[in-house]
């Protein structure tokens, strides 16, 4: 009766290290998904501005001509 269990501390450290990796990897999919969306705005951004005003085609000067 005087020898009793103790605990496994390699058991314990692989527990450890297991929950501290399921953190690291959401906060890795997080940043990942926030920086795509980041990039994802900016090139609508681009997109928008292009397509603002007049642009006079090939199709207008066509209709231009038949005036």
């Amino acid at each position: 009766m005087s020898k009793q269990n103790k605990p496994d501390k390699n058991r314990r450290q692989l527990l450890k290290n297991i929950g501290l990796g399921a953190v690291a990897g959401a906060i890795a999919t997080g940043v990942s998904t926030s920086v795509n969306a980041s990039v994802d705005t900016r090139d609508q951004k681009d997109k928008q501005e292009k397509t603002k005003g007049y642009h006079e085609t090939q199709h207008i000067r066509d209709y231009y001509d038949s005036l």
